[in-house]
């Protein structure tokens, strides 16, 4: 019972860091940054940030812990399977929204793409996620796969889920930092220099240190073998429906 608590505790703090950290950098962009639309201007940018962290970061993170929550594990998991895959697809949508924001935005403003350590993460990580996402799909909602091969797959798959919700706060943290180098320069915008650490700063720093925590958070939950879903055992190589997966 008070692993079962402990848990619950663990997942509260998860889900309230993730929904600060959209509020911080909703805030940010909105408030610091100018708002938000889809003309090549400036807030064409904004909405990078906001969908690269709500999408790869927060949603990705709830979903890689849906099969952690001890409700559901008396009950089929087929839905739960779903719930996973659909946050996941959601996530991967929002992120490519978000990398066509920045393309756009630099594309119309004749700037350079893919030039900085930050884009060529951010990338990297964006394709093992399509990658994963693909492959998880062929592996564990696919019918036709067999109980083997979703059993060699798993572990794989868990571990590369792990990696890339890492290079996604890596990501995130590294692009806060090279947006506020670039937008915080007193001799050519009028704001204070990132050095004085004015609010703006202040504000992205925080978003910073709470994706840190919000990711500690997560991988905390995903390590933990006391709160691993309980799978049945199946013969290996023998078909099964998706109702009665135990992948």
């Amino acid at each position: 019972m008070r692993d079962i608590v402990t848990f619950y505790v663990t997942y509260l703090l998860c889900l309230l860091l993730g929904i600060t950290c959209v509020v911080l950098v909703s805030h940010w962009n909105y408030s610091y940054r100018g708002g938000f639309a889809w003309d090549g201007s400036t807030k064409h940018f904004n909405w990078h940030p906001v969908l690269m962290v709500t999408g790869m970061v927060v949603l990705y993170g709830n979903a890689a812990v849906v099969y952690r929550v001890p409700l559901t594990w008396g009950q089929n998991k087929l839905p739960w399977k779903l719930l996973h895959a659909g946050l996941l697809l959601l996530s991967l949508i929002m992120s490519v929204i978000g990398l066509c924001a920045v393309f756009d935005y630099h594309n119309t403003n004749h700037i350079n793409n893919l030039y900085s350590l930050h884009s060529w993460i951010g990338i990297c990580t964006a394709a093992l996620f399509t990658a994963q996402w693909v492959m998880g799909f062929t592996a564990f909602l696919l019918p036709c796969t067999p109980m083997g091969v979703r059993s060699l797959v798993k572990p794989g798959h868990v571990w590369m889920g792990a990696i890339i919700l890492v290079l996604s706060i890596v990501s995130c943290i590294s692009g806060i930092n090279e947006k506020l180098f670039f937008a915080l320069k007193a001799n050519t915008n009028g704001t204070l220099p990132y050095s004085m650490l004015p609010p703006e700063a202040v504000l992205a720093n925080s978003l910073g240190v709470i994706l840190v925590a919000f990711g500690l958070v997560v991988l905390k939950i995903l390590s933990n073998q006391i709160w691993q879903r309980p799978e049945p055992v199946y013969d290996e190589g023998v078909y099964r429906p998706l109702a009665y997966d135990g992948s």
